[in-house]
Order: structure tokens, then sequence, then C-alpha cells
């Protein structure tokens, strides 16, 4: 079965530090690109990173251009999202998603084929 498990979540204070691991398996994901997304209560889904299989060229998103930094781990099938200075407005329920989709693309949801469960990340005054 085809599994993009998303964790690391919880609850962290502003200005804090997380680090969120997807772990992949059932499928080839040292072909994917691998995404992650995120979605606050009654917002839309957020592309916030991307980490390509090819050449490992990330984009992210001005929202959390110089203080999230993706990476991937191909021996352990694991993509990682180091999350620093988190901010209130970075709560959200987070998603990993794989998909074959190119970086001026790679905010779009509809790029990718394979998507994890999410995990909450809550930031605390």
């Amino acid at each position: 079965d085809v599994q993009l498990q998303a964790s690391g979540g919880g609850l962290v204070q502003i200005g804090g530090s997380l680090r969120l691991s997807c772990t992949a398996s059932g499928f080839n994901y040292e072909n994917y690109a691998i995404g992650w997304f995120r979605q606050a209560p009654g917002k839309e889904r957020e592309g916030l990173s991307c980490i390509t299989s090819t050449d490992g060229s990330t984009y992210y998103a001005d929202s959390v251009k110089g203080r999230f930094t993706i990476s991937r781990d191909n021996a352990s099938n694991t993509v990682y999202l180091q999350m620093n200075d988190v901010r209130p407005e970075d709560t959200a329920v987070y998603y990993c998603a794989a998909g074959r989709t190119i970086l001026s693309e790679s905010t779009a949801p509809r790029g990718y084929l394979y998507w994890g469960q999410g995990t909450l990340v809550t930031v605390s005054s």
C-alpha cells in the first residue's frame, strides 16, 4: 500500500523550532518530488515547500522562506521540514505529498498524487 506518514507535530512556543518528518512507503519515493502543505481552520491549503527528486532543488513560499528548511534522505525514504522561528500564523495541520510536479508549480495541490494524513502544529504564546 502507498503510504506517506507525516509526524513530528505538536505544541511549540513562538520563536521555537520543530522538525516534521514524512516517511514514504509502497511506491518509488526517490522518483517523486515531495511537497509540504498546511491548512489552518477556515483557510485554503497552502503550499509551503517542495524538494525535487532529480537534483534536490527546493522551493519555499514567501511565508516560510528563511525560517523553514526542507531536506530529504533517500536512504530512509524520509523528507524533513525544519521549522524555526515559528509564529502564531504557522498553526495548522501540515501535510506532505508526493508528485511529479515541477518547482514552478509545486504549490499547487493538483500536482501531487499521494498525500499523508497530516500532523497538527500549534504555536502558542
